[in-house]
């Protein structure tokens, strides 16, 4: 099911600034029958984005009365757990990169199923590789969700081996920022989470700042670090999350191996309880 402005369709205007220039955002999120899981922090992080970017931000009142369309719809169908998709642009405008002034913002929200994963990510972690391509440096940008996937796109079409769970993505630099869809931690020896800085590029995941606050509450250190490609070797945990998988432990980043160790276990164990 799909809503455009509220209403139950699939079209979008051809002149949406969203589909010519990228222009607008995006939230991902888990959804089981109890509900939309992480809200409060995929709603800040919208509203955020939308004053990054200067879009008029639709009221929250408006999103849950259009979400609550969809919540309806997947417990008709008897769905356990799905996927919704809200995406928000600047709205339908004319030739140009200058927006026209007060544009209202087209909402387009939409109800998916939930994704495939094999359950041994979870148990046994996953192999990653390094990507090709690198994300450009727009300190401007940095931590939102916009529309802009390009970089992550041409990454994720580097490969097609089905044991490859998720490309990690370097900076210019050669600096690790991220998964192709994830944000990447590492654990020291000496049970210390380093976690790339975004400062620069980068998406601030909703997941990864549900880590860090589940991790600073059980008073493990956790820090912001510029991550070098080459120092991989001195971790000995490493883990991806997002909205949808949750903490998934690395086994492997091409030839640097790790294991899914007791902090990783932890973090696993506290998002499931």
């Amino acid at each position: 099911m799909i809503l455009v402005n509220g209403n139950v369709t699939d079209c979008v205007s051809a002149m949406d600034r969203g589909l010519a220039y990228g222009d607008g955002l995006f939230e991902t999120i888990a959804a089981r029958q109890s509900g939309l899981l992480l809200w409060d922090l995929h709603w800040r992080r919208l509203q955020s984005g939308c004053d990054q970017l200067k879009i008029d931000c639709p009221q929250e009142a408006l999103i849950i009365q259009e979400l609550q369309q969809l919540l309806k719809h997947a417990e008709i169908q008897q769905r356990q757990r799905y996927v919704i998709k809200i995406i928000i642009t600047r709205g339908a405008g004319g030739r140009g990169y200058r927006p026209d002034s007060n544009l209202p913002a087209t909402r387009i929200l939409m109800l998916s199923d939930w994704p495939d994963y094999p359950d041994e990510y979870f148990t046994y972690g996953v192999d990653c590789r390094v990507c090709h391509i690198r994300m450009s440096s727009q300190p401007a940008f940095a931590g939102i969700k916009h529309l802009n996937r390009l970089e992550h796109v041409r990454a994720r079409m580097e490969w097609t081996e089905s044991h490859i769970a998720e490309g990690i993505m370097l900076d210019t630099r050669g600096n690790v920022i991220e998964g192709t869809m994830s944000n990447i931690f590492f654990v020291t020896p000496a049970g210390e989470i380093e976690t790339p800085s975004l400062e620069y590029c980068g998406v601030e995941g909703v997941q990864r700042e549900n880590v860090i606050g589940i991790a600073q509450a059980k008073n493990i250190p956790v820090r912001s670090s510029i991550i070098g490609k080459q120092s991989l070797g001195q971790y000995s945990e490493a883990f991806l999350t997002n909205s949808l998988i949750g903490v998934w432990p690395i086994r492997n980043i091409d030839a640097e191996t790790f294991e899914p160790g007791p902090i990783t276990r932890l973090l696993q164990q506290a998002l499931t309880s």
